[in-house]
């Protein structure tokens, strides 16, 4: 009766992972990074406090088996999905700056223009005196 009840809190707690993660699937897919961040926290000491209680000296009936691959495989297809979005972000982010240091390099050069008076008017530069 005691490894029944060990096995159902592991599951319970990979329940519990699967749920947080499927809250930072919705977060990612709603871009709100700040709050996908704090969870994220939450999430990793999930896993960290699972990764103490599930160790292999737990023997683990057919069906308990089985409903821990469904749940792993779950949670293994949302983390691709976030890192997926992550990835998109980060691109998107790099893109910015990217376009933020051309802006910034062309302001700079027009800037030093600005401050030069010598304008040449090409009828000036060309004419014969």
């Amino acid at each position: 009766m005691e490894s029944l009840t060990h096995q159902q809190v592991l599951l319970n707690a990979y329940e519990r992972l699967l749920e947080c993660s499927e809250k930072m699937l919705e977060l990612a897919c709603a871009a709100d990074w700040e709050a996908l961040i704090e969870l994220q926290s939450s999430y990793l000491a999930e896993v960290e406090m699972l990764h103490r209680f599930d160790d292999d000296q737990m023997v683990l009936d057919q069906w308990a088996i089985r409903r821990k691959a469904e749940l792993l495989k779950q949670l293994l297809e949302r983390d691709q999905e976030i890192r997926q979005r992550l990835m998109d972000r980060r691109r998107e982010l790099t893109q910015m700056i990217h376009g933020s240091r051309q802006q910034l390099a062309l302001s700079r050069t027009y800037s030093y223009y600005q401050g030069t008076s010598e304008v040449i008017e090409a009828a000036q530069r060309f004419s014969s005196t």
